[in-house]
Protein backbone atom coordinates (compact mmCIF):
# COMPACT_ATOMS: atom_id res chain seq x y z
CA UNK A 1 0.00 0.00 0.00
CA UNK A 2 2.83 2.40 0.82
CA UNK A 3 4.48 1.65 -2.54
CA UNK A 4 1.23 2.47 -4.33
CA UNK A 5 0.96 5.78 -2.45
CA UNK A 6 4.52 6.66 -3.46
CA UNK A 7 3.74 5.90 -7.11
CA UNK A 8 0.66 8.11 -6.92
CA UNK A 9 2.75 10.91 -5.39
CA UNK A 10 5.39 10.55 -8.10
CA UNK A 11 2.74 10.61 -10.83
CA UNK A 12 1.18 13.72 -9.31
CA UNK A 13 4.54 15.48 -9.07
CA UNK A 14 5.35 14.57 -12.69
CA UNK A 15 2.00 15.87 -13.84
CA UNK A 16 2.50 19.17 -12.03
CA UNK A 17 6.06 19.45 -13.34
CA UNK A 18 4.95 18.92 -16.90
CA UNK A 19 2.21 21.47 -16.53
CA UNK A 20 4.71 24.10 -15.38
CA UNK A 21 6.54 23.76 -18.67
CA UNK A 22 3.37 24.26 -20.72
CA UNK A 23 1.94 27.41 -22.23
CA UNK A 24 0.04 29.98 -20.24
CA UNK A 25 -3.68 29.30 -20.26
CA UNK A 26 -5.62 32.12 -21.85
CA UNK A 27 -9.25 32.88 -21.24
CA UNK A 28 -11.41 31.13 -23.79
CA UNK A 29 -14.68 32.69 -24.91
CA UNK A 30 -17.56 30.56 -26.16
CA UNK A 31 -19.69 32.48 -28.68
CA UNK A 32 -23.17 31.09 -29.38
CA UNK A 33 -23.99 32.32 -32.89
CA UNK A 34 -27.26 34.27 -32.86
CA UNK A 35 -27.48 34.03 -29.06
CA UNK A 36 -30.69 32.29 -27.90
CA UNK A 37 -32.21 32.30 -31.41
CA UNK A 38 -29.26 30.40 -32.83
CA UNK A 39 -28.53 29.99 -36.55
CA UNK A 40 -31.80 31.34 -37.87
CA UNK A 41 -32.72 34.00 -40.45
CA UNK A 42 -34.54 35.98 -37.74
CA UNK A 43 -31.47 36.15 -35.48
CA UNK A 44 -29.61 38.77 -37.54
CA UNK A 45 -26.36 36.83 -37.57
CA UNK A 46 -24.31 39.56 -39.28
CA UNK A 47 -25.32 42.24 -36.75
CA UNK A 48 -24.74 39.74 -33.94
CA UNK A 49 -21.14 39.16 -35.06
CA UNK A 50 -20.33 42.84 -35.55
CA UNK A 51 -20.52 43.43 -31.79
CA UNK A 52 -17.98 40.72 -30.92
CA UNK A 53 -14.25 40.14 -31.00
CA UNK A 54 -13.14 36.63 -31.87
CA UNK A 55 -9.68 35.56 -30.74
CA UNK A 56 -7.44 32.57 -31.24
CA UNK A 57 -8.50 29.97 -28.67
CA UNK A 58 -12.18 30.98 -28.66
CA UNK A 59 -14.98 28.69 -29.82
CA UNK A 60 -18.07 29.45 -31.79
CA UNK A 61 -21.20 27.34 -31.36
CA UNK A 62 -23.87 26.89 -33.99
CA UNK A 63 -27.32 25.76 -32.85
CA UNK A 64 -29.93 24.96 -35.50
CA UNK A 65 -32.51 22.42 -36.57
CA UNK A 66 -30.51 19.72 -38.36
CA UNK A 67 -33.65 18.52 -40.16
CA UNK A 68 -34.06 21.91 -41.88
CA UNK A 69 -30.56 23.33 -42.04
CA UNK A 70 -26.84 22.63 -42.28
CA UNK A 71 -23.85 24.94 -42.35
CA UNK A 72 -21.07 25.08 -44.92
CA UNK A 73 -17.64 26.44 -44.09
CA UNK A 74 -16.37 28.16 -47.21
CA UNK A 75 -12.83 28.69 -48.46
CA UNK A 76 -12.80 32.40 -49.22
CA UNK A 77 -14.60 35.72 -49.34
CA UNK A 78 -15.62 35.28 -52.98
CA UNK A 79 -17.51 32.02 -52.28
CA UNK A 80 -19.01 33.66 -49.20
CA UNK A 81 -20.29 36.73 -51.05
CA UNK A 82 -21.71 34.65 -53.93
CA UNK A 83 -23.20 32.04 -51.56
CA UNK A 84 -21.36 29.38 -53.53
CA UNK A 85 -21.74 26.36 -51.24
CA UNK A 86 -20.93 23.80 -53.96
CA UNK A 87 -17.40 23.02 -52.70
CA UNK A 88 -17.21 23.71 -48.92
CA UNK A 89 -14.21 23.08 -46.70
CA UNK A 90 -16.52 21.31 -44.28
CA UNK A 91 -20.21 20.72 -43.66
CA UNK A 92 -21.76 20.95 -40.20
CA UNK A 93 -24.93 18.89 -39.87
CA UNK A 94 -25.34 17.92 -36.19
CA UNK A 95 -27.57 20.77 -35.05
CA UNK A 96 -25.08 21.70 -32.32
CA UNK A 97 -21.58 22.29 -33.60
CA UNK A 98 -18.57 23.65 -31.74
CA UNK A 99 -15.80 25.14 -33.87
CA UNK A 100 -12.42 26.02 -32.39
CA UNK A 101 -10.81 29.18 -33.66
CA UNK A 102 -7.22 27.95 -33.71
CA UNK A 103 -5.57 30.42 -36.11
CA UNK A 104 -5.85 34.12 -36.81
CA UNK A 105 -7.48 35.07 -40.07
CA UNK A 106 -10.93 34.94 -41.65
CA UNK A 107 -13.46 32.09 -41.46
CA UNK A 108 -16.58 31.99 -43.62
CA UNK A 109 -19.80 30.13 -42.78
CA UNK A 110 -23.04 30.03 -44.77
CA UNK A 111 -26.33 28.21 -44.86
CA UNK A 112 -25.98 25.21 -47.14
CA UNK A 113 -29.27 26.34 -48.70
CA UNK A 114 -28.17 28.98 -51.26
CA UNK A 115 -31.50 30.81 -50.99
CA UNK A 116 -31.16 31.16 -47.18
CA UNK A 117 -27.58 32.28 -47.64
CA UNK A 118 -28.64 34.95 -50.15
CA UNK A 119 -31.22 36.12 -47.62
CA UNK A 120 -28.42 36.79 -45.11
CA UNK A 121 -27.96 33.52 -43.24
CA UNK A 122 -24.18 33.62 -43.37
CA UNK A 123 -21.37 34.63 -41.07
CA UNK A 124 -17.79 35.75 -41.55
CA UNK A 125 -15.51 35.81 -38.55
CA UNK A 126 -12.20 37.63 -38.25
CA UNK A 127 -10.09 35.72 -35.73
CA UNK A 128 -7.67 38.06 -33.97
CA UNK A 129 -4.49 36.98 -32.16
CA UNK A 130 -4.68 36.47 -28.42
CA UNK A 131 -4.26 39.66 -26.45
CA UNK A 132 -0.94 40.17 -24.73
CA UNK A 133 -1.28 40.51 -20.97
CA UNK A 134 -1.20 44.13 -19.90
CA UNK A 135 1.66 45.36 -17.75
CA UNK A 136 0.22 47.04 -14.67
CA UNK A 137 0.91 50.80 -14.50
CA UNK A 138 1.51 52.99 -11.46
CA UNK A 139 0.86 56.72 -11.37
CA UNK A 140 3.69 58.76 -9.81
CA UNK A 141 3.32 61.96 -7.85
CA UNK A 142 4.19 64.03 -10.94
CA UNK A 143 1.21 62.52 -12.77
CA UNK A 144 3.24 60.39 -15.15
CA UNK A 145 2.71 56.68 -15.50
CA UNK A 146 5.44 54.08 -14.98
CA UNK A 147 5.48 50.40 -15.84
CA UNK A 148 5.56 48.18 -12.77
CA UNK A 149 7.79 45.60 -14.43
CA UNK A 150 10.48 46.28 -17.00
CA UNK A 151 11.14 42.60 -17.74
CA UNK A 152 9.13 40.13 -19.77
CA UNK A 153 5.60 39.41 -18.56
CA UNK A 154 5.78 35.72 -19.40
CA UNK A 155 8.47 33.58 -17.74
CA UNK A 156 11.09 32.14 -20.07
CA UNK A 157 11.50 28.44 -20.79
CA UNK A 158 14.52 28.29 -18.51
CA UNK A 159 12.39 29.51 -15.59
CA UNK A 160 9.90 26.73 -16.31
CA UNK A 161 12.72 24.18 -16.48
CA UNK A 162 14.28 25.27 -13.17
CA UNK A 163 10.86 25.35 -11.49
CA UNK A 164 10.01 21.91 -12.86
CA UNK A 165 13.31 20.46 -11.65
CA UNK A 166 12.89 21.89 -8.15
CA UNK A 167 9.33 20.60 -7.90
CA UNK A 168 10.36 17.18 -9.21
CA UNK A 169 13.28 16.95 -6.74
CA UNK A 170 11.00 17.99 -3.87
CA UNK A 171 8.44 15.37 -4.91
CA UNK A 172 11.02 12.58 -4.97
CA UNK A 173 12.35 13.71 -1.58
CA UNK A 174 8.85 13.63 -0.10
CA UNK A 175 8.19 10.18 -1.52
CA UNK A 176 11.29 8.61 -0.06
CA UNK A 177 11.26 10.36 3.32
CA UNK A 178 7.67 9.34 4.09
Amino acid sequence: MAALMKMVDVALVLLISLSLGGNWVEAQVHHVVGDDRGWDPSSGVSSWSSARNFRVGDKIWFTYSSSRESIAELKNKEEFEKCDVSNPIRMYTDGLDSISLDEKGFRYFASSNPESCKNGLKLHVEVLPQEEPEIPKVATSEGSVLDVADGPTIPSSSAHLVGSFILLAFGFLCCYVV
